[in-house]
């Protein structure tokens, strides 16, 4: 993923980043040092994979500088692929899915086409759509995913 000197503010909006740098960590959790995730890839902190050293110690500052750094990373890449007006609970909603699942899966999914055609609602609805790993509904993404598509709704009428 290309590194963006965005703030993360300034891609999707002072209250879309406000709701991410809280409710992402809550769901990534935050380990403050490199570690292997389940499937064998070098994370730290929230998520942080890009340059996640294995064993190395990572203060709560450096934590989140790299959430903000890759948020941002992650948002520019998903405000790329909509191309219509959206809420400050849609951009976090679907930012916080593309961090989660990846900026591809959401560029290509359905849930995109349907926001970019209009449909607002049925895009917030296919986040339910995505409670997969492995082939097993896990837990932890029902509710992500509910918490990402109520944020989504919040503002729609």
């Amino acid at each position: 993923m290309t590194r963006t000197r965005k703030p993360l503010a300034a891609i999707v909006g002072v209250g879309a980043a406000a709701v991410l740098v809280n409710v992402v960590p809550q769901f990534e959790g935050r380990i403050l040092r490199g570690y292997r995730d389940p499937i064998g890839i070098v994370t730290a902190c929230s998520g942080h994979t890009r340059t996640a050293v294995f064993g190395r110690p990572y203060s709560i500052e450096e934590c989140n500088r790299l959430l903000d750094e890759d948020l941002a990373d992650h948002a520019a890449g998903v405000m790329a692929c909509i191309k219509v007006p959206t809420s400050v609970g849609e951009r976090a909603a679907y930012v916080s899915f593309g961090f989660n699942a990846g900026v591809g899966a959401f560029c290509s999914s359905t849930m995109v086409r349907k926001l970019n055609a209009g449909d607002r609602f049925g895009a917030c609805e296919e986040l339910m759509r995505w409670t997969r790993a492995g082939g097993k509904v896990l837990p932890g993404l029902v509710k992500r995913r509910e918490v990402e598509r109520d944020m989504c709704r919040k503002d729609l009428a």
